[in-house]
């Protein structure tokens, strides 16, 4: 396994600084710890981190994320009721990353406020945590309860952003050309999603 490879093919959007963070599985039995390691000092100066949030039978479940953009995000007023409900100390973005951590690895399952980590809108992660059935829109990356047609057309810019990241590797481009920095948009004052 290329963990860099699997890095562009599973997180182009947060690559691209279009959204919060990406999970995915990693399907190997080898240490990734130094891979990690040398990948974070790649991309931390971009504003992206990778952190394997659990170990599984097969593998790892990676988090590629912004800190700053799960930061904005965790600030949104329904985001922190959501959390509070859920048991979560709202006093910043990486406690609230430590808990969801902890909780993924103790119970096994996937709670369900983890759309908010993913940059999800809070109306639809609570609509998904009273009835996931009732009331779906459509359905893409996550299944949308509210504004349909946003989230459709965010569905698609993830889905172009992963077929074009994935061109470009297999084009030679590396793991660090591919990293936006959004450091330097969000100086500019541009905004970083959407959504």
């Amino acid at each position: 396994m290329c963990l860099e490879q699997e890095v562009i093919r599973h997180g182009a959007p947060t690559l691209a600084g279009i959204k919060t963070g990406n999970l995915f599985p990693l399907k190997t039995d080898e240490d990734i710890r130094e891979d990690v390691r040398k990948i974070n000092r790649t991309l931390s100066v971009k504003g992206l981190r990778l952190i394997p949030v659990r170990k599984t039978a097969s593998g790892y479940l990676a988090y590629l994320y912004r800190p700053s953009f799960l930061s904005e995000d965790l600030t949104c007023p329904e985001a922190v009721c959501l959390l509070q409900e859920k048991g979560y100390t709202c006093d910043d973005a990486g406690h609230c990353l430590a808990q969801l951590i902890r909780r993924l690895c103790e119970d096994g399952d996937f709670p369900h406020e983890i759309g908010l980590f993913l940059g999800y809108p809070p109306s639809d992660v609570r609509s998904f945590m009273k009835d996931p059935y009732q009331g779906v829109k459509c359905v893409g990356c996550w299944k949308a309860y509210d504004h349909a047609e946003d989230a459709e057309k965010t569905f698609k810019k993830y889905k172009d952003c992963t077929a074009a990241y994935c061109r470009a590797m297999k084009r030679g481009k590396t793991l660090e050309c591919l990293a936006v920095d959004t450091h330097s948009l969000r100086h500019a004052g541009h905004a970083h999603r959407s959504f």
